[in-house]
């Protein structure tokens, strides 16, 4: 009875095959110019069927094939009915395959394009976007800044706008205040940079073929001196996979594990499956590598500093906001902006939601107090009071602060002393019993150029109101001041700060209005860091949700060594390096170091370069060319969708497709386990099924169909893809969150968008901290600390062995007390490189910060012909070129001769960067501010200077010192530089 099933079974795939060959042109296109005999079979031989794919049709019969090219074979009648018959779950499955009940023999490229075939033919019929009366196709996309509505005619983007909502999605949240009634526009309010992203799409500067420098021989000279100088000729992809993949092969062999490095810049294309965090990872763990591991490189000072005083080491050490919109609104009374201008950084993978925000605070006489070197775009929108201060100096001011508190009284004496511990001690060194210096307002002055009468008077007037601490882009966090050579006392500063004026009571709080909105934080639907098709566990969130919902082939990388991104080019260069973890789940796992090269791995060999410029991002980048051109690395395999940054000095240039030329599922702004529940930085949660627009343009390819050629090579693309193409896996990662209770994936698939229903009233996420301030458990949706970590009752306190706010932090106590530039009472140090490095200030008497970018997500969206080079903020077209902006203080100008627009060398001991001038009254004197994101790196030999950039990768001249002894985090806004300025001779075009 259950083989007759079975053969009736095997007989109607053949009917399921021609069927949606003649209805379904993406299946006609699946099948065409393949010939292939595939069987189904059980491992007895006593039931079989043979389907032959020639010249676009499938014909079938009965029986055992003697030479099939693809065999599925079950071990059993059982397993072929559970998987052969509608309605399997793919926890069975994957179970099956796991334990060798069911295996797919063959040529891994036709054992996937078989099963996804087979996938194709449950889909092919599904309507992907909405026609529209103009003759385009609405669909849907998600990226950095935003989702977008992207139409398309003729297989050509027409245009694309933000996502306004209709009458059918959920409601918007309406918060009610101090008599007022404030709800958000009901639309995406995408971040500038989303709106550039046709012309990259477009962009002359797409790598469109794979190419092969023209000097790189694998099997004799690899010339590695001439990266970045020699060019380039297209080869086939069936050259390039072979070439790749013969290469890793040949690494391993020849080397041994840990041979090859991967890496990828600071982000890449929104989406759950094209991500890095989710693709890479899994074809990394498939190949195994040396993991080239990440800093927080947003968050140094807080993750490095902060975290020790108050935990919160799953958020790289910035707290939540929960409910924070609410309470802002309904209780504060005055808002310090300290380092901070979301009005730039627009929080992180957000909008421009809070701008409507801190609009409703100033209808609600809330006061806006503004410290920063720069009058940032937030000061000049809004107003108040700005307090100009030398770059560096932040913690100086903010001990002075707490100077005045303890002097006259005017903290939260009964907070402090129920709520922290090691008061006493910090008590005594801001009066100066512990070294007889007393930091009062005066003290500080000739640090920070702020004068004494302004501090105490900020001192005083934070004492009388309830008062929100905005330290950083995002509320807290997320750039700033926390990335200087003394980020990581800012940082712990600012907790402190707020420790001793009563954190979590109403009014008292972290934030500019950027994030805490009133969401539904409990329904799950993945967020990038959940680790996508990853099935990593170990550096990836995706054991907490992603991997039990979504049953898949679990992935690891059996290689453990690793090299932290820093420290990359001297671990090429030197041959070792030292660095220090990342680790969400405690605050003192990031005090071990880590070596390399690890005992029992090899040296890196080989360099495998994914997604967006290094250049831009990284401290110090011109240690980068010469690492690239090290005689050790023996290849460099760039994946890229432009030709800029790194990939000018790779031997193979794999060529990407954008994400608007691919299928993807994401929501908006949710990065999952990195920074939980950070959706609650927009008006409205919304989950996307990120439409294939348009067909990827020239040879280009998706970054998941890259790896899979790969990995083809090496006989594993089909573990890779568990037969799955992209589009089928965002549909198992629909089907396991909670997206699939509320919409039809049919329906999803159409529209493109699903608004999830915010949180009703009365269930809404309480203020973050308010539980801790009125001790009692926690009441927020937040899974840290973990279980083991309560230093008291389960539930209640905070992450510290204490359970309080630590003053004096007893994990820097036990695990670093005698690091001088970290101690754990957090002292005053000046900065390595600022305004008491007196030598190096009278040669480089300028300091420059670069800031995150407000026109790029990092460099995704500078340069490469970009929308965005129109913004003279950004980029000014002088004699055809784009050149980067420096914002230079008048008087600093005027001494120097250069006026606005004009081209300036701004140069150290490291390097010269070419920037086009901006005079600004704006700028703090002594002080220059560009951003840290060119995605351009235009290197050549200027006889008088040596090696100059003028693409304005401003990196390079920023430090590779770490903030403090100890960390990997970044002091790139601890950085002398000198301006003049700067012709260009013809005879200097020379590649350096």
């Amino acid at each position: 009875m259950k083989h007759t099933k079975l053969k009736i079974i095997l007989f109607v795939i053949t009917q399921v095959l021609k069927g949606a060959i003649k209805k379904h042109a993406a299946v006609r296109k699946h099948v065409n110019g393949r010939s292939c005999v595939v069987q189904i079979v059980l491992k007895d031989g006593s039931a079989g069927r043979t389907y032959t794919f020639t010249n676009g049709q499938v014909t079938s019969k009965a029986g055992i094939h003697p030479n099939p090219e693809v065999t599925m074979l079950f071990k059993d009648i059982d397993t072929a009915l559970t998987f052969l018959t509608p309605g399997v779950t793919q926890a069975e499955i994957i179970h099956a395959a796991k334990n060798f009940r069911v295996m797919v023999l063959g040529p891994d490229a036709s054992v996937v394009w078989f099963m996804q075939l087979m996938n194709l033919t449950q889909t092919a019929a599904l309507e992907q976007g909405i026609p529209m009366p103009d003759g385009t196709r609405r669909f849907t996309t998600n990226t950095n800044g935003g989702p977008l509505f992207v139409y398309v005619k003729d297989d050509k983007i027409v245009r694309m706008t933000p996502i306004d909502l209709d009458d059918s999605d959920a409601e918007s949240w309406t918060i009610t205040a101090r008599g007022k009634q404030f709800t958000p526009a009901r639309r995406g309010m995408i971040n500038p940079h989303a709106q550039c992203l046709k012309s990259v799409v477009y962009s002359e500067k797409r790598i469109l073929h794979p190419m092969k420098r023209v000097d790189f021989d694998p099997k004799g000279e690899r010339n590695p001196q001439n990266r970045g100088k020699s060019g380039y000729v297209h080869i086939s992809w069936d050259e390039a996979f072979d070439l790749v993949g013969g290469e890793i092969q040949r690494q391993k062999k020849e080397h041994g594990p840990g041979s090859m490095a991967l890496w990828h810049g600071s982000h890449h294309q929104w989406g759950n499956v094209g991500y890095y965090l989710s693709s890479l990872l899994r074809f990394g763990n498939l190949i195994g590598f040396t993991r080239v591991h990440h800093n927080p490189d947003s968050w140094e000072g807080w993750y490095w500093g902060a975290q020790h005083h108050y935990g919160n080491s799953l958020r790289v050490g910035i707290p939540g906001f929960y409910g924070l919109v609410e309470d802002c609104l309904k209780e504060a009374e005055m808002i310090v902006f300290w380092s901070s201008d979301p009005e730039t950084t627009n929080g992180y993978a957000s909008g421009l939601e809070g701008t409507q925000r801190r609009f409703w605070a100033k209808e609600l006489g809330i006061e806006f107090v503004h410290i920063d070197p720069n009058l940032n775009a937030t000061a000049q929108l809004y107003g108040g009071r700005w307090i100009p201060i030398k770059p560096g100096t932040d913690p100086a001011m903010a001990i002075a602060i707490m100077n005045v508190w303890v002097t006259e009284g005017i903290y939260d004496k009964e907070y402090v002393e129920s709520r922290t511990t090691g008061f006493e001690q910090w008590s005594d060194y801001l009066l100066g019993k512990e070294d007889g210096i007393p930091k009062t307002p005066e003290w500080q002055a000739s640090e920070t150029g702020v004068p004494a009468r302004v501090v105490r008077a900020l001192a005083r007037q934070w004492a009388k109101k309830k008062t929100y601490l905005a330290a950083g882009g995002l509320g807290a966090g997320f750039g700033g001041a926390c990335r200087n050579a003394t980020g990581t006392q800012w940082a712990r500063n600012m907790v402190l700060l707020l420790a001793m004026q009563g954190l979590g009571k109403p009014g008292i709080n972290f934030g500019n209005l950027q994030a805490g909105t009133p969401l539904d934080h409990n329904f799950w639907f993945p967020g990038y860091a959940e680790g996508g098709i990853s099935g990593e566990l170990a550096h990836t969130a995706g054991a907490a949700h992603t991997y039990c919902r979504m049953p898949h082939v679990l992935t690891m990388n059996p290689v453990k060594q690793m090299v932290p991104r820093q420290r990359l080019p001297d671990a090429i260069i030197d041959g070792h390096a030292t660095g220090y973890p990342w680790d969400g789940f405690s605050q003192e796992a990031q005090l071990t170091p880590f070596q390399y090269p690890m005992p029992g791995y090899s040296k890196i060999h080989m360099l495998y370069r994914y997604g967006t410029s290094t250049f831009g991002t990284i401290n110090d980048t011109g240690r980068y060319v010469d690492m690239f051109r090290h005689d050790s690395i023996e290849m460099v395999v760039n994946q890229s969708i432009w030709m800029e940054g790194d990939a000018l000095f790779a031997d193979v240039i794999l060529p990407a497709c954008t994400s608007f030329e691919r299928a993807d599922i994401s929501e908006w702004g949710n990065s999952g386990g990195y920074i939980h529940h950070n959706t609650d930085q927009l008006n409205h949660r919304i989950a996307l099924f990120q439409h294939k627009c348009i067909e990827p343009l020239g040879e280009s390819k998706s970054d998941y169909d890259i790896f899979t050629g790969i990995l083809n090579r090496m006989g594993t693309g089909a573990m890779f893809t568990e037969g799955c193409s992209e589009f089928d896996w965002a549909k198992r990662m629909f089907d396991a969150s909670d997206l699939s209770k509320k919409v039809k994936f049919k329906d999803f698939v159409k529209k493109g968008y699903f608004v999830i229903p915010a949180e009703q009233e009365k269930l809404r996420s309480p203020a973050y901290f308010r539980w801790f301030a009125e001790d009692r458990h926690k009441d927020v949706p937040e899974p840290i600390p973990l279980p083991s970590q309560w230093a008291g009752d389960f539930a209640k306190g905070l992450q510290t062995q204490s359970g309080k706010i630590e003053f004096v932090p007893s994990s820097l106590l036990r695990g670093d007390p005698d690091n001088a530039e970290r101690p754990p009472v957090n002292r005053y140090i000046p900065s390595w490189e600022g305004n008491k490095t007196t030598a190096l200030l009278h040669k480089y008497p300028v300091q420059m910060i670069s800031t995150h970018s407000r026109f790029s997500f990092h460099t995704y969206g500078d340069g490469k012909d970009s929308t965005v080079n129109d913004i003279e903020d950004h980029r000014i077209l002088i004699d055809g070129y784009y050149y980067w902006v420096m914002k230079i203080n008048p008087a600093d100008a005027r001494a120097r001769g250069i006026t606005q627009h004009s081209l300036i060398r701004v140069f150290n001991d490291r390097c010269s960067v070419i920037c086009a001038a901006d005079v600004s009254p704006m700028m703090a004197a002594g002080v220059c501010k560009s951003y840290e994101s060119s995605a351009e790196v235009d290197l050549f030999l200027d006889p008088r200077f040596g090696r100059v950039d003028r693409g304005g990768c401003v990196n390079m001249l920023t430090p590779k010192r770490p903030q403090v002894k100890g960390t990997d985090g970044m002091g790139s806004n601890s950085c002398l530089v000198e301006f003049e300025p700067y012709s260009l001779p013809v005879e200097a075009l020379q590649r350096a």
